[in-house]
């Protein structure tokens, strides 16, 4: 793999705002330690290694320590979400950080410390490649509860995702999930950003919505 391949035209946001309460923490979930570390700087680890210095981490929940942790580890940039408002809100807060030039996003979770650059790089090379507006990297689990259900259409294009909260019981027995990792075409983005809606289980703000806008606009 080339860890210069894309950089410039690729920037990686890490989602790294929210609360973590399922851990029943004081503290930050992302700052959690893995084999010795904060779960957080395996993620900045592989997100460098693909993008450089165009990424940006969101960051809400202890802010200031994550920042901290983060900026002591990598030179990266840095987003405030203030407000939890779900992931599509820690989009549009991310997007006034990256640079001019920058063409496609990959959106990462912060809690994600053992995805690899190689697996990024095949993800940003379909995309890139097949001149996507959004590609998402899904998974097959036999046991899929607590994550996004990818509904596909018989071509294998996903139409959506539904939220476990969202979901229905038909919806529920879907294996293919969603990993909360997705490249997208920043033109698309900026548009698509603006049509997030809130009427959802969680009242938030879905990034996982521009999916369903993407499927919209090809196949209106």
């Amino acid at each position: 793999m080339n860890p210069d391949k894309t950089e410039g035209a690729v920037a990686v946001v890490i989602l790294a705002a929210g609360k973590g309460t399922r851990m029943n923490s004081d503290k930050a979930k992302v700052l959690h330690p893995v084999a010795g570390r904060p779960m957080l700087l395996y993620v900045v680890d592989a997100a460098t290694r693909i993008a450089g210095k165009e990424v940006v981490v969101v960051v809400g929940t202890q802010a200031e320590t994550v920042r901290d942790v983060v900026a002591a580890h990598a030179n990266v940039g840095f987003a405030d979400q203030e407000r939890q408002l779900g992931t599509g809100h820690a989009a549009i807060c991310a997007m006034p950080a990256l640079a001019d030039h920058v063409r496609h996003v990959v959106f990462l979770c912060g809690d994600v410390p053992l995805i690899t650059p190689d697996t990024l790089q095949r993800l940003i090379d379909t995309h890139v490649g097949q001149k996507l507006d959004v590609t998402i990297l899904g998974a097959r689990l036999e046991n899929p509860a607590g994550y996004g259900r990818l509904k596909q259409k018989s071509d294998g294009t996903v139409a959506s995702i539904v939220e476990e909260a969202d979901a229905s019981a038909a919806e529920k027995a879907i294996n293919t999930v969603n990993t909360g990792i997705y490249c997208v075409a920043r033109d698309f983005l900026e548009d698509a950003l603006t049509r997030i809606r809130t009427d959802n289980a969680q009242a938030e703000m879905y990034l996982t919505d521009i999916v369903g806008i993407a499927a919209g606009d090809f196949f209106p």
